[in-house]
């Protein structure tokens, strides 16, 4: 291995660069041509231009145009595909990930569940509506990062979620299947970090917390869980290893977990690097992608893997190009940006670059450590009072309140944790610690609303008017769904258009019961943030 092509884009491809220049390789860089001003292309030793990110075929021409001899797939697009692995193996080339056929059985989520039943590791229930009863999730059979979910409480509800969610799924992934499992309401989401060599070694490197979520993604990570002891920890590790060992796998994954009390559920295995990888590489000292080129190559674990002892704390929080109360994401030019330099920064644009509507629109990861929980909460917390980005609004006035949250300093949070303290409102007490014990972990789960969904702000898009008014696009996008048509009665709530950008959906409703009186917009159309889309009078 001489010079790695990463088939990705942002900071997961500029980590990779890294990782692979202190191995002494040199790297490519490819880019698609709406991306073609973004930074990664401007930070490879060579950049080859692709049509696409999810064109295989375009990944391999662009690694034997430039004379790359590996690929490594980064993180979302076709990294967890069973059929790229494929074609880069073909083409002579070496594939960093797992085999084509590990990723097939690992990374599509019902087979998933299936190898892991029968290897005694306990999965959450899946099947069909009328098994399940409601509250069901709606999940994509491929990927992930929370693209192609829904939660449905209701039945009325299936149909347009189920559509939404392969819509969704088929513009991330390429791939358009879902299926539908048991909702958790209060759960915490737990990870294991796995290593595994060609050689039949596996190792796991602790966990991570991952409990604080927008839209079915992450906003917060940090390692070890405060909710694990020594004896659940291993518990978690045996149960990830073991599925490691039934799928044949090689390579950097994750076995995602959900925990309610001492009880964990097999989600998933992600079959590639994690956006949260560096709390693990803070708190063990092992570079995993560095492995994960290592691996690739034929090297064996070494003991400065399978003995990584777990040294500290660390806490990561994603700073996003979004609105810090509704989590719509924004677009615009990073006119000034300013990250700290006292704790690990992971960027993925510079100053002057542009967040377009197209990707994913994370600026940067700020990761902090320290030598216990406290101490990592306040470097995190002092590091992000000294970050300011200027030319597109962002979530960091979210990141501060939440890295303050009393429920969160005192190690609390769910995946209910949004829903019950909505982004900057007032913290409230957090629970006395006399509840924090078994007896507390295992009482049912408290009813609570559906994770919070950009519909909750459909009247903030609403301009006045208590006789008319009009609901306009917050934010630039593809219309992929118009649902009324002028003179429809529509109730408050009731959904009116869908608005794609970033390959998330965004349902917009009517603030409250009336009459459409025009519809400005068409499916297909791409329109500007405050673009008026419909009228409506009541």
């Amino acid at each position: 291995m001489e010079k790695v092509l990463v088939a990705n884009r942002g900071e997961i491809a500029l980590r990779v660069f890294r990782a692979a220049r202190g191995l002494g390789l040199s790297t490519v860089a490819v880019v698609a041509p709406d991306d073609a001003g973004s930074l990664h292309a401007r930070s490879a030793d060579e950049t080859v231009e692709i049509a696409s990110y999810l064109d295989a075929a375009e990944h391999v021409r662009a690694a034997r145009e430039a004379g790359a001899d590996a690929v490594h797939p980064g993180y979302g697009f076709l990294a967890e595909s069973g059929d790229f692995a494929e074609a880069v193996e073909t083409a002579d080339l070496t594939w960093v990930g797992p085999s084509p056929d590990a990723l097939r059985a690992g990374g599509d989520k019902l087979a998933a569940k299936r190898i892991a039943r029968k290897a005694g590791v306990p999965v959450v229930p899946d099947g069909d509506a009328a098994e399940l009863g409601y509250p069901l999730l709606v999940k994509a059979a491929a990927g992930g990062g929370g693209r192609g979910m829904r939660v449905v409480r209701a039945p009325g509800e299936l149909e347009a979620a189920l559509e939404a969610a392969a819509r969704e799924a088929r513009a991330a992934f390429g791939d358009d299947r879902v299926y539908l499992e048991r909702y958790l309401e209060r759960p915490r989401h737990v990870e294991i970090q796995l290593l595994a060599d060609e050689h039949g070694g596996v190792v796991a490197l602790g966990e991570r917390e991952c409990s604080v979520q927008r839209r079915h993604q992450k906003v917060l990570e940090e390692a070890p869980s405060p909710a694990l002891d020594a004896a659940l920890r291993r518990e978690m590790e045996d149960a990830a290893v073991r599925f490691a060992h039934a799928i044949g796998y090689v390579g950097a994954g994750t076995a995602e977990f959900v925990l309610t009390g001492r009880e964990f559920f097999f989600l998933e295995l992600n079959a590639r690097i994690q956006v949260e990888h560096p709390v693990t590489e803070l708190v063990t000292g092992v570079d995993l992608v560095q492995w994960q080129l290592r691996i690739a190559r034929g090297e064996p674990l070494d003991e400065t893997v399978t003995r990584a002892p777990l040294d500290g704390h660390a806490v990561e929080v994603r700073l996003y190009a979004e609105d810090p109360r509704t989590f719509l994401p924004q677009a615009g030019v990073v006119e000034r940006l300013r990250l700290p330099a006292s704790i690990r920064v992971e960027a993925g644009v510079a100053e002057g670059d542009e967040v377009g509507v197209a990707y994913d629109p994370l600026i940067a990861k700020l990761i902090a450590h320290g030598a216990d929980r406290e101490q990592a909460l306040d470097r995190l917390g002092a590091a992000l009072a000294e970050t300011g980005v200027a030319g597109v609004t962002t979530n960091l006035p979210f990141l501060r309140w939440l890295v303050a949250h009393p429920v969160l300093r005192a190690g609390e949070t769910t995946t209910a944790f949004l829903v019950e303290h909505p982004p900057l409102s007032p913290p409230r007490k957090p629970p006395d610690p006399v509840w924090r014990t078994p007896f507390r972990l295992n009482l049912p789960d408290a009813a609570v609303a559906a994770p919070p969904r950009v519909d909750e702000s459909a009247r903030e898009h609403a301009e006045p008017g208590a006789e008319a008014s009009s609901v306009s696009a917050p934010m630039p996008g593809t219309l992929v769904r118009v649902l009324v048509e002028p003179g429809a009665h529509v109730q408050a709530r009731e959904p009116l258009v869908v608005l794609e950008a970033m390959k998330m959906e965004t349902p917009l409703v009517s603030p409250y019961d009336a009459t459409v009186r025009a519809v400005h917009v068409r499916e297909g159309d791409r329109v500007a943030a405050g673009t008026v889309l419909v009228e409506l009078e009541q």
